[in-house]
């Protein structure tokens, strides 16, 4: 029986060395019948991810102009050929078992999400090593997550047809397209939460990706507040948020897969070679 088709959906913009990472965690999945879409948002080229790994399905979009994240995913899923798609950042990894267990979980459902590990790291080369780790695993809650989204959605996995219901992502989100998509997901679908931590979400202190400052987000919560009609919401520090009582009561019991070893990419043994032999 022939596997569906996965279609990946990977916006990107200069960072070619997590990006490697990313698709050598691809490389490596249980499940092979993926299809990867690199959208190159007008950064660096990416070109050098199809000579590093031949062997996959690979789809390089380059555009001429910069149109940030969310736009990208909607230039992204034109060029989508599978029955799912599959959502990632392009500095987060998935564990080899993860789109494998997404299908296996999407059988009654319209989207399925996993459970992750988020991760510091220091750089060794061009390779992420993680430094500190913790869980991120909290009950699916519909009404709760209309106050505080513990929807990741790196990893996720949907329907595509799930688009022709809902729309595009919405560009006018350029914060909170996520929490946009998963409150949208929901009222025209079902959307499941998987116990797994297989996805692993990337956390940097300098120059970090959990927020961007609360006076940009502010006018982008207003608006998804407007939109879904969740009345006051509070713009605090991510971290703050994760230890007040009412997230301390949602959160979940998962399963740890990971053995926290870095994802070593092809490009490190590239970018060894190239050294070797610098140009002139």
């Amino acid at each position: 029986m022939e596997q569906p088709l996965v279609s990946v959906i990977i916006p990107t913009y200069n960072r070619l060395n997590s990006v490697c990472e990313l698709v050598e965690s691809l490389y490596r999945q249980t499940y092979r019948a993926l299809q990867i879409i690199l959208v190159n948002d007008a950064g660096e080229s990416v070109r050098l991810v199809e000579e590093l790994y031949p062997e996959l399905d690979l789809t390089i979009v380059d555009l001429e102009k910069n149109v940030r994240h969310v736009q990208a995913r909607n230039r992204g899923l034109s060029y989508a050929r599978g029955e799912y798609v599959l959502l990632c950042d392009d500095d987060d990894l998935l564990l080899p078992t993860h789109v494998e267990r997404m299908l296996a979980a999407i059988t009654d459902a319209d989207m399925v999400y996993s459970d992750v590990e988020i991760f510091e790291y220091v750089l060794e080369g061009v390779t992420r090593r993680a430094t500190k780790r913790f869980v991120f695993a909290y009950e699916h809650d519909l009404e709760a997550m209309r106050s505080f989204s513990t929807f990741v959605s790196s990893g996720c996995l949907y329907r595509r047809s799930l688009h022709d219901r809902i729309g595009l992502f919405d560009a006018e989100m350029y914060h909170y397209w996520d929490w946009d998509f998963f409150l949208r997901a929901s009222e025209h679908g079902r959307v499941k939460r998987v116990p797994a931590a297989s996805a692993l979400y990337a956390f940097s202190q300098n120059g970090g990706n959990m927020s961007g400052a609360h006076e940009d987000m502010r006018p982008f919560l207003d608006r998804l507040s407007a939109k879904h009609h969740l009345g006051e919401l509070p713009t605090k520090n991510f971290f703050i948020l994760l230890e007040e009582p009412e997230m301390q009561s949602r959160r979940a019991v998962t399963e740890v897969l990971w053995d926290g070893e870095p994802f070593v990419s092809r490009i490190a043994e590239w970018t060894i070679e190239e050294s070797k032999h610098p140009k002139a």
